[in-house]
Order: structure tokens, then sequence, then C-alpha cells
């Protein structure tokens, strides 16, 4: 028997002093309605819908903040096949709002394959209205709750990007001989991939992309983290990048968990002597194309970053040459599209690269990153550098 109805106290969630939001599934009008005056006095809003295909449409049209369903529709009165199909079917199509199933008393090992499949709470006909009020009022307290915690990390996430995206370089020193240009566009709201230009004194530059083990706040720390290593180094060390990434090695090692580590690419530009000294540590090759046409990339001198205590790396030299590209790149480029079997490779950064002879680095890099900008899956970091 249902009790009397009472009003209940609208809930914190709704700041504007509105009602939850609730979309009601049953086959049976008087069910419906008894739920309708039910909700209604209660001071909840109410979207009644009597078949599966309707609530489902009503879900994708409309956000709710909850959804009250029975589990047995007119195909299947008694074994609630239908109920569980709709609710496979909401997850299906990313439906947020909590999930409260009504079944019959003789149904509890339904509700609780139910559960399984993602309800929150089941509620047994014939109901009991304070029952039932009170497994919404729990749900919507719930909720609430969620809302609260995810904006509180939606702002702690926007914080982190904003200072982080101050971390990245925002001016360059003119050079004489090469025009240069570095990007980075996160997969998520924070990047573990770094790059940088360092100064380091008149007529030379260090150039950095690196790329640090896993995503999101962790990779971001450890990435400001791989940052401040090159940063304290004095300009002088820069020069020598063996030597300087040795030093680099320890601070990183001592600093961060045995699991994680960073591929890197480090190198000291001669201005004068237009001669670039680099140690390449386990990251992808850079690809230096030259003015003739002819494709040269930069390989590995050192195993990864973090990983060992005792590190040691080779140095190599290359001439660049008026003409000459330079493109210092992180996987998401060349692997982006990987997941659709499109991926996009050195073949599709080389197009890219000999499709756009004569624009600045700028204008390059951020050729490159729109080029994959549809297909990326991991954070996508670019510096270009055209040799005047």
């Amino acid at each position: 028997m249902m009790t009397a109805v009472t009003k209940d106290p609208l809930l914190d969630q709704q700041d504007q002093g509105h009602g939850l939001r609730i979309l009601v599934g049953d086959d049976q009008p008087d069910i419906l309605e008894a739920l309708r005056l039910l909700l209604k006095g209660a001071g909840y809003q109410n979207v009644l819908v009597d078949s599966p295909q309707a609530l489902l449409r009503a879900a994708q049209a409309e956000p709710f903040d909850l959804i009250l369903m029975d589990l047995n529709y007119a195909r299947d009165t008694t074994s609630g096949e239908e109920g569980l199909d709709l609710l496979s079917s909401l997850e299906a199509q990313s439906n947020a709002a909590p999930v409260i199933v009504m079944t019959a008393w003789s149904n509890v090992d339904l509700a609780v394959e139910a559960m399984r499949r993602g309800a929150c709470d089941f509620v047994q006909k014939p109901w009991d209205n304070a029952r039932l009020l009170g497994a919404i009022r729990k749900q919507a307290v719930e909720a609430s709750a969620r809302i609260k915690a995810d904006r509180r990390v939606k702002t702690e996430l926007e914080i982190a990007h904003n200072v982080q995206q101050k971390l990245f370089p925002n001016q360059t020193r003119q050079l004489a001989s090469i025009d240069y240009a570095g990007r980075c566009v996160p997969a998520r709201e924070v990047s573990g991939d770094y790059y940088d230009f360092l100064d380091v004194g008149e007529g030379g530059l260090g150039f950095v992309v690196g790329d640090v083990s896993g995503k999101g706040i962790g990779a971001a720390l450890l990435m400001a983290n791989l940052q401040a290593c090159f940063r304290s180094q004095a300009k002088d060390a820069l020069r020598h990048p063996a030597a300087m990434l040795s030093s680099v090695n320890k601070l990183f090692y001592e600093s961060t968990p045995p699991e994680h580590f960073a591929t890197l690419f480090f190198a000291h530009y001669d201005d004068r002597e237009r001669r670039l000294r680099y140690a390449n540590c386990g990251h992808l090759p850079p690809i230096l194309l030259r003015a003739d046409g002819s494709v040269e990339r930069l390989s590995s001198t050192a195993t990864v970053l973090g990983v060992f205590s005792a590190w040691t790396s080779e140095e190599k030299v290359v001439d660049l040459k008026t003409g000459d590209t330079l493109v210092i790149f992180s996987d998401g480029v060349t692997e982006a599209g990987i997941e659709s079997d499109t991926e996009f490779g050195d073949d599709g950064l080389l197009s890219v690269m000999r499709a756009n002879p004569f624009v600045t680095a700028e204008t390059l890099a951020n050729h490159i990153v729109d080029a994959v900008a549809g297909e990326k899956q991991d954070d996508v970091t670019v510096v270009a550098v055209r040799v005047n």
C-alpha cells in the first residue's frame, strides 16, 4: 500500500530552487500517474515515458538528474530482459544520470543483476513512498557531491593547465642564422611533453624536446621537474650536452619513481658556426630535411633518462646549411591516427615539411599540429628550425 505523500525539501544540488529533473519509464499508465503525483508533491520535475525506446530518446535529447525506470515491459513481463537491455543501451549512449530500477517483490535477483549492469539502486513494487523518496534523495545527494567534486577537479586542472602553459617559452631570442618556434598541444588538460629554448649566452641556443612517461597530472609534474633540472644548469654546462645530461639524469633519477622515465632530445646550436651538437636520449629521431631534398635523422646516442643511476651518452655534431629544415617532435605526431589504421608517421610529417618550404618556423609548426589535430590520442609537441 502506498503511504501518504510528504513534501521532500529541495536539495542543495538545485542552487536556483528548482527540483530535480527525473525521467520516469513504465508501460503502465496508472503506475506513471501515481509516480507523477508522488514526485510532483515532493517538489521534483518529471518527464514520463511508456516504453524503452521513448526513454532512450528522452535521455539522449536532454539531461536529467535521475532516471526511474521499470525493468519489465510488454515484451516480457517477468524476466526483465527488456529492462536490462535498456540499461545497456543507456550506458552505450554515455548516460550520466543515476538510474533507479523498479521491480516486483519476487524479482530481487533481477534487481541485483540490474545493479551489476549500472543501476545505482532498486525499489520493489508495490513501493513504499518513503522508501522511494529516500532512494531518490540519497542518489540526489550523491550526485550533488559528485558534481561539486567534478567542478573542483575541473578548476584544479584548469589552474594546472594555465600554470603549465606558462612553463613553455613564450618568447624567443633572435639569432642570425635560424628561425625557430615550438608548440605543444596536450591530449588532456595538461601534458607530459616538454620543450624549451635555453639561453647559452651570445651566439648560442639550447633546444630541448622531451616526453615523460604516463599522462595527466602525474606526467605534468614530472615534466615540470624535468624543466627545473634543465633550467638549473649553468650556461657553460649547456654547451656540452653529454656531460650536462649526465647531471640531469642524476637529478631526474633521484626525484622520480623507478617506473617513470623520459625520452629526450637536447642540442646546443652555435649560431656563428651553424653547428648543432646534440644528444638523443631514446627519443624519436628528429628529421633534418636538407635544402637539396635529402633527409637525415638524428638517431639515439643514449638510453632514456631516469631509469639508471649510472648513465652516459655520446655527442654527435651536424652542420646546418641555408635552406635546411629541422623538426624535433614527440611520438604524438607520428603516432596520430594509429587507432584508426591511418598512422601519420614519418611520411606524413615529411610530406608537410616538403609542402611548406618557404614558410616561417612558427607557421610550419602550426601546419604540422593542424595536420594531426583530428587524429591525436597523445600530447603533440613540435619544434621547427629553419636555416636562413
